[in-house]
């Protein structure tokens, strides 16, 4: 055992953090905490079975079947981390400051709430034979053999996952099918001037795409429209959204958002109730940098937040930093490598790079004449440069900005 392990468990370094999901945020919170100068016990609890592992390869290379799984290279024993397993956490009693489990209680000093997002369900679906999620390396493994056997599949939702598996699905030589109830693939993600051009995309792959009709029913084998087309499907996938699992912290004190459940962290990712902190895709956290509260559900802010976690606990509060980062994920769907950074919703004024219609093109979203957004298609350069504007607040000459043969760095006023 490590000498750092050893001294997480000498008997004056009692002090007990336990964080709640061992996904990316719970797995990062941890190591961080380690690299922060935390000696103290670090418990990471996860409702999985499974060694923790990084979510963005099962809808690549794990569900085609290149991969067994994608396992983090942590050595957690050498961290003094102890891991607990296929333990589902139930309720949080925060005056006895002790977290509820299938298998009895896990007090702590300080708590950290990593439990990510849940997918939303179809409704009307539950129970129905073929019908699957996608979250979970058990979700990936149980769509393996319909990729592997070339199935018909009908994907309800055009958001990235749904994207991602239809990618997947036609790499494999499936029939695909995409349902998506708004009028675009990506509506609640992009504007509709730029989801628009990733329309083609879809028959480009050789996928169906529907458009603007919702699904009325799911039965084994069919999926039926509300416009009355009936679809058959020997596998139906469903990508229609995920939502913070927070269902678990009701009467706990823990303020959760009215709108979509997520807790209410403030700038250094600190819950309502005293040394409990929440990040990840279960937290929404201010940001000052957009003036609003941001729920992102991507890797990135999976990776980026427990830095800012950890170093307020091991540090302590008051010399601790403060979490405003420039937003970023990426996909890759039908070829083609998807990027963003930012936040366009706060923007006033688009400048296209490049011709949307070809392989490679940016959009770039300013406020005030300063860079706030940018989603890059198969333009990794404008990504990273763009991302360095934004975070230095820079303003934009916009003529050159609109140049695609102009690095966006020249851009910069």
């Amino acid at each position: 055992m490590s000498e750092q392990s050893t001294l997480a468990r000498t008997p004056d370094r009692t002090r007990r953090v336990v964080i709640v999901g061992a996904g990316m945020a719970g797995v990062q919170t941890a190591v961080a905490l380690r690299e922060q100068g935390w000696h103290g016990v670090i418990t990471l609890v996860g409702a999985e079975p499974h060694q923790p592992y990084d979510r963005p390869p099962l809808s690549k290379a794990v569900l085609l079947g290149k991969a067994d799984g994608s396992a983090f290279d942590v050595d957690f024993q050498a961290l003094g981390i102890d891991l607990e397993l296929g333990r589902y956490v139930t309720g949080l009693a925060a005056g006895a400051r002790v977290v509820e489990t299938d298998t009895g209680p896990v007090p702590y000093d300080h708590l950290v709430i990593a439990t990510g997002a849940e997918p939303v369900p179809l409704p009307g679906s539950a129970g129905v034979p073929g019908v699957h999620l996608l979250r979970t390396l058990d979700d990936a493994e149980g769509l393996r053999p319909v990729l592997a056997r070339q199935r018909s599949v009908v994907v309800v939702g055009a958001g990235w996952i749904g994207a991602e598996f239809a990618t997947a699905a036609r790499e494999a030589g499936c029939p695909v099918t995409v349902v998506e109830a708004a009028d675009r693939p990506l509506a609640g993600a992009l504007p509709a001037e730029v989801a628009s051009y990733m329309t083609a995309w879809y028959a480009d792959a050789g996928a169906r795409l529907r458009t603007g009709v919702p699904v009325a029913s799911v039965e084994d084998g069919a999926v039926t429209l509300v416009d009355g087309t009936k679809l058959p499907a020997e596998a139906v996938v469903v990508g229609i959204g995920a939502r913070p699992a927070t269902g678990w912290l009701a009467g706990s004190g823990v303020e959760l958002s009215p709108e979509d459940r997520s807790v209410l962290a403030d700038e250094r990712l600190r819950t309502s109730v005293p040394d409990v902190y929440a990040v990840g895709d279960c937290a929404s956290f201010p940001s000052a940098r957009y003036g609003s509260r941001l729920l992102v559900h991507h890797w990135d802010n999976a990776l980026q937040g427990p830095r800012t976690v950890a170093a307020n606990i091991a540090r302590g509060e008051a010399e601790g930093p403060v979490y405003d980062p420039v937003p970023y994920f990426w996909s890759e769907q039908f070829g083609r490598f998807v990027q963003y950074a930012g936040h366009h919703a706060c923007a006033d004024e688009t400048i296209w790079r490049g011709d949307p219609t070809s392989a490679a093109w940016s959009v770039i979203w300013l406020r005030g004449g300063r860079l706030v957004a940018l989603l890059a298609v198969g333009r990794p350069r404008d990504l990273a440069q763009g991302r360095r504007l934004i975070e230095r607040g820079a303003e934009l000459d916009r003529g050159r900005a609109a140049d695609a043969s102009v690095p966006l760095k020249s851009a910069a006023v």
